[in-house]
C-alpha cells in the first residue's frame, strides 16, 4: 500500500500533477530539532537542473503542517507537504489512447478501471520521491553517529559519468545507472529474521522507488562465481571486524557491525525522445509513438539521495524496534 515501517512509519500521498504531494511520519520521538533549512541540501541533490535531467523544476519548499512546534518534534505524526507548481498536464492527454511503453500507464489503467490520475504518472511518479527525501532527513537525525552515503557509480555502463551523460544527450536517448550505498558505524544486531531480515526490509524500501530494477549486497551476484573459502569474510577481532566484506555487512539477515554495502540498478528512463511503438486503444493497432512531456535522460543522477533516504528510514525503524 502507501505505508512503510512499524516503529518509524511513513505514509505517502499525492500525484505528480495534483495540487501537492506529501508524507506523514509516525513514530518520531519528541524533542528532535527540526528547521526548514535542514531539508535544503538533500532536496537540492534530488532536484532537476543538471545536464541530463528533466526541464521540469519545482521549488520543493517543504511545509511542515503538523508534528513540529517551535522547531522541535512533538511526538505527534509529522506531515510534510510539497506544492506542484510547474505542471504541463496537456502533454499527457495522449496516454488515454496510447500508454507509454516501459511506464505503468497500461497496468494502472487496468488495475483501477481507468480512474487513475494518468498525468505525469500520477501517484506512481518519481515526483513523490521528494517526500521520501524529506522523511529521510528526519531519519538521518535519529541515526546518531551512523553515516549513510550513496553515489552514482556508473551511468549507461560507463564509470565516467560526465561522458555517459553527454553521450545520452548526443544520442537523445535515455540511460540507466548503478547507485552504490555505504553505511558506516552500524551496530551489530539490526534485522529480524525470518521475513524482516535487514536485506529484506532495505530491499522492500529500495524497490518502492520508481525505476529500480535490482539490488545486491556485498559481492552480490559475483558470489555465485566464488568458492566458499573465497567468499567467507575472516573475522579478525572480538568486535566482529572482518578482513573482507563480501557479506556487505549482513550475516543471517542481521547487521554484523561492518560497513553495510549494497548496489542498486536503475533502469533507463522509459520516456525517451526516440520514436517508439505502442498499442493504440482507439485504433486497436500498434503505431509509432513519441513521448511528450519533460523527462530525465538519466534519472539515476537524482536517485542517490533517495537511496540514502529510504535506507535511513529503514535503519531508524530497525533501531527503534530494538
Amino acid at each position: 500500500m502507501n505505508t512503510l515501517g512499524s516503529f518509524f512509519r511513513i505514509s505517502i500521498f499525492g500525484e505528480s500533477h495534483g495540487p501537492l504531494i506529501g508524507i506523514t511520519i509516525d513514530g518520531c520521538p519528541a524533542g528532535i530539532d527540526i528547521h526548514a533549512n535542514d531539508f535544503t541540501a538533500d532536496l537540492e541533490r534530488r532536484k532537476a537542473g543538471a545536464t541530463g535531467t528533466t526541464p521540469r523544476k519545482e521549488d520543493d519548499i517543504p511545509k511542515l503542517v503538523s508534528g513540529v512546534f517551535q522547531n522541535k518534534t512533538t511526538g505527534a505524526p509529522i506531515t510534510i507537504l510539497f506544492e506542484n507548481n510547474n505542471t504541463k498536464s496537456s502533454d499527457y492527454e495522449a496516454i488515454k489512447a496510447t500508454p507509454r511503453p516501459g511506464h505503468a500507464d497500461f497496468v494502472l489503467n487496468k488495475k483501477f478501471d481507468g480512474y487513475n490520475d494518468y498525468r505525469g504518472g500520477g501517484h506512481s511518479s518519481g515526483r513523490l520521491t521528494a517526500c521520501l527525501v524529506a522523511a529521510g532527513v528526519i531519519a538521518k537525525k535519529l541515526l546518531k553517529g551512523i553515516d549513510v552515503k550513496a553515489h552514482l557509480a556508473e551511468a549507461g555502463g560507463n564509470t565516467d559519468i560526465e561522458a555517459a551523460i553527454q553521450n545520452a544527450v548526443d544520442m537523445q536517448d535515455s540511460i540507466g545507472g548503478i547507485i552504490a550505498c555505504n553505511v558506516k558505524n552500524l551496530p551489530i544486531g539490526l534485522g529480524e529474521p525470518f521475513f524482516n531480515s535487514a536485506e529484506s526490509v532495505i530491499s522492500h524500501a529500495v524497490f518502492s522507488i520508481p525505476a529500480i530494477k535490482g539490488i545486491e549486497f556485498g559481492s552480490g551476484f559475483a558470489a555465485a562465481k566464488m568458492k566458499g573459502s573465497e567468499h567467507n569474510d575472516v573475522i579478525i577481532d572480538s568486535e566482529g571486524n572482518t578482513k573482507t566484506n563480501n557479506a556487505g555487512g549482513i550475516n543471517g539477515g542481521i547487521t554484523n557491525g561492518n560497513e553495510l554495502f549494497f548496489r542498486v540498478a536503475v533502469k533507463p528512463t522509459s520516456s525517451t525522445p526516440k520514436e517508439q511503438q505502442t498499442w493504440n486503444n482507439q485504433t486497436q493497432s500498434v503505431q509509432a509513438f513519441t513521448v511528450k512531456g519533460r523527462h530525465d535522460l538519466c534519472i539515476a543522477l537524482r536517485v542517490p539521495v533517495v537511496i540514502e533516504a529510504v535506507t535511513a528510514i529503514i535503519l531508524t525503524d530497525l533501531i527503534l524496534s530494538q
